[in-house]
């Protein structure tokens, strides 16, 4: 079955009474999951913001049945044992319902503004593994583990209380890229999110996600295929002329999810063939909740069973 559901961008004015708002709105109108970056800032004007790992929590607490999660926790903004200890208690704490998103980071800027180092490229990739492979072993081994990475290493660390959940929180890897991040997400993740990129472009990468699970013999079931990208929604084809005569560009662009219900729901279907499973939408306007009611009256029906 095809899962929809919303991604917000956590440093775009994200308030505690706008999250309380947008959970119960997703929780009850039926979308499957919400998802959130895991920003500080993205460039100037900066808008108000919540810490990522304290909203998750709230979200784990004050729903009962959507999925939530990171896309994605940089690994460089916190040790990967930090991160897989607070993705396993809040996993918990919903009763198996979160997704670790984990990602090398890209934003330079906002790691200068708060004090974080930001390394090249391959760096980064290579601290990336070294969290993958910490937090695989912490979540399923329960004797004390020995890792000794490039970045980050572990000396007989044992993760307490072992998860809930057999093997704890599935780990998401997102990216487009062909060299690297399909690689590692076909050795290390339970699911792969493609990020802004047509129909065409992602039934060429899942193709290729298919060979390299293959050669790694695993189980191309065991790797649920995901996408997140901007939906851009209007109630009708006036509404939508308005919209596109601000941002004439998003009319043609097919990496993007434009227009009204039923163009939604024909993209999405596209989508669908070339092998999506699971939507994070991102959702810019926070504060308009009737677009997020109306997709869920018009769009949802054709994709979520009753």
């Amino acid at each position: 079955m095809t899962q929809i559901g919303l991604m917000l961008e956590g440093q775009a004015g994200l308030t505690w009474s706008r999250w309380q708002r947008l959970l119960e709105a997703v929780e009850t109108l039926g979308y499957q999951c919400l998802f959130r970056s895991d920003h500080f800032t993205i460039a100037p004007p900066y808008e108000e913001s919540l810490e990522t790992w304290v909203s998750l929590t709230y979200a784990a607490s004050h729903t009962k049945r959507i999925e939530f999660g990171t896309l994605v926790c940089p690994t460089t903004f916190r040790h990967p044992s930090m991160t897989v200890r607070m993705a396993a208690a809040v996993d918990d704490l919903s009763n198996g319902r979160l997704v670790l998103g984990l990602g090398a980071g890209w934003n330079e800027h906002e790691h200068t503004q708060f004090g974080i180092p930001f390394y090249d490229v391959p760096t980064r990739f290579d601290m990336l593994v070294d969290a993958l492979e910490i937090s695989t072993h912490l979540l399923q081994q329960e004797q004390p583990v020995i890792y000794h990475g490039k970045h980050f290493s572990l000396d007989g660390a044992v993760l307490l209380p072992r998860p809930q959940r057999a093997g704890g929180p599935p780990i998401l890897i997102g990216g487009n890229g062909l060299t690297k991040t399909l690689p590692l997400a076909a050795k290390y993740a339970n699911e792969w999110n493609g990020v802004f990129i047509s129909p065409a472009d992602y039934k060429e990468r899942n193709a290729r996600l298919n060979e390299l699970l293959e050669q790694d013999e695993r189980d191309l079931k065991h790797v649920k295929r995901s996408l997140m990208t901007q939906i851009v929604f209007a109630a009708d084809d006036a509404a939508l002329k308005s919209k596109l005569a601000e941002h004439p560009d998003l009319a043609e662009d097919q990496r993007r999810i434009v227009g009204t219900a039923s163009q939604v729901v024909d993209k999405i279907g596209a989508y669908v063939d070339a092998g999506v499973e699971r939507f994070m939408l991102q959702w810019l306007d926070l504060d308009d909740l009737k677009s997020i009611e109306l997709i869920a009256r018009d769009v949802l029906p054709h994709f979520h069973k009753a």
